[in-house]
């Protein structure tokens, strides 16, 4: 039975909840961006900037916070598409409509989120898939690389020391070798429904007409320190001639976004990867003044995307076995959060329900342990499997249950924080690897669809920190804006050996893919062999590192708590990345947070702008959420 949801802001929200799925759906796409920016904001959260404090993995929110506007939830009986902005959401929607495939309908959202959303997401970037076409369920890897050039002092003063993180970030030197679009071209070959140019259309019309600047990329760009001074082209695209960014409803076109666009339809992926563009890409990364980076043509050229095997773990909760599929190494995501829910059920975790809508101070605990745990493991093993193998015969030995049960038995359930957690030894394989350092992981933009066919998707796609590494592509012909590149490669670790000269699993190799923990996932019903049974839920979400915290919310809270995909994204953000515990600022009452201090945790409270996307399977259809933290929304029929 599902609990009825309980906005965290009911009586400010009011409006926006009134707006009914059928009303959403019929308004201009411009005023539905509007509207959700205007509807009312938690109070104390809007417009907060985050805290500073000493760990390094969670200085600050991977996105800055720009409001809270409470969402309704979505009922839809055939398909169903949920994105993080709402042009781009109805671009999807109208591929749908028009006959296509989830994968057909994703690409045209993702080319719309590098035009309205270009903070977080585009084709200067890559991006994981996971695509059920109802026979197979098929991962796809369209992580960045690093050049042919690079070397794992890539991130190292003179001095040998660390560069601080924006000093690595601005500039041409963090740049990958951008994966997302001969990703989504291989799939494309494989299950696209409609035209290859079809797909195109909705992003080259709103970026030759225009579209409306929605209230959160206001408010990045009003905040961002570091776009205008870096890149006069970006500078000259975001902002107007006083430096001022634009604001909400300025309608901001793009020609040369456009025009790349065009090309793309005609000649597919290789014209970003070969000719004007390609040879603008290494330019803009070469040439840079003061940070300049390797990226070649020959490194564009030769990009393959990678087709891995999913990666699937066993969940059991209210009775119900479920199988919880992701993407495997270079992600993190699902091993991480299959390691959580793993060591939590050895843990009296499952017999605690929320209390007043909120978990209990009793979970928190547990949770907050089982993730000091699963990222001592994450740091200390997890990295592109072409280079590193798996601790044991497989990844899936992190996740093994006898492995997680020896896990749990660390943390005590009545007792104290750990506070920092060591990690484990899975498997036979002894790996000489050092644990990566604690370091800053941002950005991403997350899709989920589920077509008239049941075919379902689930791709997060990013530039990693917010607008990449401030570089904006432009041939020089004349035209007005561009696209952004990434700065993937701030993903690996800085510092690439330790104190004792080993090696660290995560570190800067040519051609290597950096962790990620980007998260897609795909949920299914066990059946009684052990196979996947009926899709449940596609979900997903953008946040750096805390991205695992966010999805492993969504599933607790779906699967253990009975909530429904709207009421598990409202729940409060809570984690930790194996030092401070985390919670969500304005969201936790005082005495369940005296009562973790004196458990022995330090406590932070900071922002954490989640963006999940979900979509689970009724019996009369599907029902979507979007985070109330940022501006997506759901469309369907």
């Amino acid at each position: 039975m599902l609990l009825r949801r309980q906005s965290p802001a009911a009586d400010a929200a009011g409006r926006c909840q009134a707006l009914a799925p059928a009303v959403w759906r019929s308004l201009p796409v411009w005023l539905s961006a509007l509207l959700l920016g205007a509807c009312s904001s938690m109070p104390g959260s809007s417009g907060s900037q985050a805290g500073s404090f000493a760990h390094a993995a969670a200085r600050q929110s991977p996105e800055a916070a720009s409001g809270y506007s409470s969402k309704p939830g979505w009922s839809t009986s055939r398909f169903a598409v949920a994105a993080a902005n709402p042009v781009a959401t109805r671009a999807g929607f109208e591929i749908l409509q028009a006959g296509g495939s989830a994968l057909d309908a994703a690409i045209a959202v993702q080319l719309v989120l590098g035009l309205v959303e270009p903070q977080s997401s585009g084709i200067g970037g890559g991006a994981f898939l996971l695509y059920d076409d109802g026979r197979q369920l098929q991962a796809w890897d369209g992580r960045e690389t690093a050049p042919a050039a690079a070397a794992d002092s890539l991130f190292l003063k003179p001095d040998g020391q660390p560069m601080a993180f924006h000093d690595a970030v601005v500039g041409g030197r963090s740049v990958g070798v951008p994966g997302l679009l001969p990703m989504l071209e291989q799939a494309h070959r494989q299950h696209g429904l409609l035209p290859w140019a079809h797909l195109f259309d909705p992003a080259i019309r709103l970026a030759e007409q225009g579209f409306a600047i929605s209230p959160r990329l206001h408010a990045l760009l009003r905040n961002e320190q570091h776009l205008a001074r870096n890149d006069a082209v970006g500078a000259r695209y975001f902002y107007d001639a006083a430096g001022q960014p634009w604001p909400v409803g300025h309608v901001l076109k793009n020609p040369e976004y456009a025009a790349l666009l065009r090309a793309l339809a005609s000649q597919g992926a290789s014209a970003l990867q070969q000719g004007a563009w390609a040879q603008a890409v290494v330019d803009k990364v070469q040439q840079h003044p003061g940070n300049p980076g390797q990226l070649s043509l020959q490194d564009l050229a030769h990009y393959q995307p990678r087709q891995r095997e999913p990666l699937c773990f066993r969940h059991r909760a209210q009775q119900q076995a479920y199988l919880i599929c992701g993407m495997p190494p270079p992600s993190s995501g699902t091993l991480a959060i299959g390691q959580i829910l793993g060591i939590l059920d050895h843990t009296p975790a499952a017999q605690l329900p929320l209390q007043q809508g909120l978990p209990s101070t009793p979970w928190l605990h547990l949770y907050t342990e089982a993730s000091r745990l699963a990222f001592a493991d994450r740091a200390q093993y997890v990295a592109d499997p072409d280079f590193v193998p798996a601790p044991g015969n497989s990844w899936s030995d992190m996740l093994d249950p006898a492995y997680l049960r020896q896990r749990a038995s660390l943390i005590a359930p009545d007792g104290a924080s750990m506070q920092t957690a060591q990690p484990g030894r899975p498997g036979s394989l002894r790996l000489a690897h050092a644990s990566m350092p604690a370091q800053l992981e941002y950005g991403t933009s997350h899709i989920s669809i589920i077509d008239a066919q049941g075919r379902a998707l689930s791709m997060t796609s990013s530039i990693e920190d917010q607008f990449g590494a401030r570089l904006m592509v432009n041939r020089g012909q004349g035209l007005p804006g561009g696209f952004l590149l990434n700065n993937q490669l701030t993903d690996f670790s800085f510092t690439p050996v330790d104190a004792r000269g080993r090696a660290v699993a995560n570190r800067v190799q040519p051609g290597k893919r950096p962790r990620s923990s980007m998260a897609p996932i795909l949920v299914y019903r066990q059946q009684p062999d052990g196979s996947r049974g009926p899709l449940l839920m596609t979900a997903g979400s953008p946040g750096g590192s805390l991205i695992i915290h966010y999805v492993s919310k969504l599933l607790y809270g779906t699967l253990h708590w009975g909530l429904d995909t709207q009421q598990a994204i409202d729940l409060p953000n809570l984690g930790s990345t194996n030092g401070p515990t985390l919670l969500e600022q304005h969201r936790f009452p005082a005495a369940e947070i005296h009562a973790l201090r004196t458990r022995g945790a330090e406590i932070r409270e900071m922002p954490m702008t989640s963006g999940l996307q979900a979509i689970m399977r009724t019996p009369h259809g599907y029902f979507g959420g979007a985070d109330p933290r940022r501006e997506g929304i759901v469309m369907g029929e």
